[in-house]
């Protein structure tokens, strides 16, 4: 039986919410400028809508739709950054799974923070969304690249431990969640696109007491915490034991607890 879909807490989320925008301001400032008076974009994954915002900042006549599957997200999204613009554009939000979202309409651009990882073979999506996109249009992304790193690679060999692996199987993502850069250049070059595809390890100096887990609370660790739901007290034994590994990975420094993060980025733009 597949792992049921993470439970998402969009307040948990957003305590980290000037790190996590920190990527998709620097993959925004890779994209070349859209045609015409009122751009058409797509921001797929939205979350709570908090980075959305940015590209009505960018394109201030834009209409913006962000689609996300997480009603908890949506609901965020709504409330917060829903409707009209300054300059004149609209943002709006809707329910959508970005592992069958295809255009309904022609986009300028088509964009994604920080989702990709969520979804299987997301690759094979990407033939659709650049089908979508009108002359010249852009696909831009960036996903997390440190699934090797201590903070994954300890929540899985956690999880797949002789007390938790019959109640965490098939609950997080492998080490190959995403590709390698070379490997989406390839993909996208495949498809007609010019493509800019690069990677950043951010050292994020996080505060507080046990910071990294309270990051992995709002992301990666959602499959552990939804799938133990039931039972608040394996939950907690889960989370007891995966504290104390981090602790042990990430030690706090006299200015805080640093963080390495590993993202990949790329801008692929339609041939005209």
């Amino acid at each position: 039986m597949p792992a049921a879909a993470p439970t998402w807490d969009p307040a948990q989320y957003l305590r980290h919410a000037g790190h996590r925008a920190r990527p998709f301001a620097d993959l925004l400032a890779r994209v070349p400028e859209l045609p015409g008076s009122a751009p058409r974009i797509a921001d797929l994954g939205c979350g709570p809508g908090n980075v959305t915002q940015f590209l009505a900042d960018r394109w201030p006549t834009a209409r913006i739709s962000g689609y996300d599957n997480s009603p908890e997200m949506l609901d965020k999204a709504h409330v917060d950054h829903q409707g009209s613009t300054p300059g004149g554009g609209r943002l709006d939000f809707a329910h959508a799974d970005v592992r069958t979202w295809t255009p309904a309409e022609p986009y300028d651009l088509i964009v994604s923070n920080a989702t990709l990882q969520w979804v299987p073979r997301h690759v094979e999506r990407f033939a659709d969304w650049v089908a979508g996109l009108k002359p010249s249009g852009t696909f831009a992304f960036q996903v997390p690249g440190n699934f090797d790193a201590p903070s994954h690679r300890l929540m899985r060999e956690l999880a797949g431990s002789p007390r938790w692996r019959d109640r965490l199987a098939g609950a997080l993502r492998h080490a190959d969640a995403v590709l390698a850069p070379e490997a989406y250049l390839e993909h996208l070059t495949a498809l007609g696109c010019t493509a800019d595809v690069w990677e950043t390890t951010y050292i994020h100096l996080l505060q507080g007491e046990d910071p990294v887990l309270d990051w992995v609370k709002g992301t990666g660790l959602r499959p552990v915490l939804t799938a133990l739901a039931d039972d608040p007290e394996a939950r907690e034994g889960f989370v007891t034991e995966y504290r104390a590994a981090l602790r042990a990975a990430y030690p706090a420094g006299p200015d805080g607890t640093p963080f390495p993060f590993r993202r990949v980025f790329a801008v692929a733009r339609k041939r005209g």
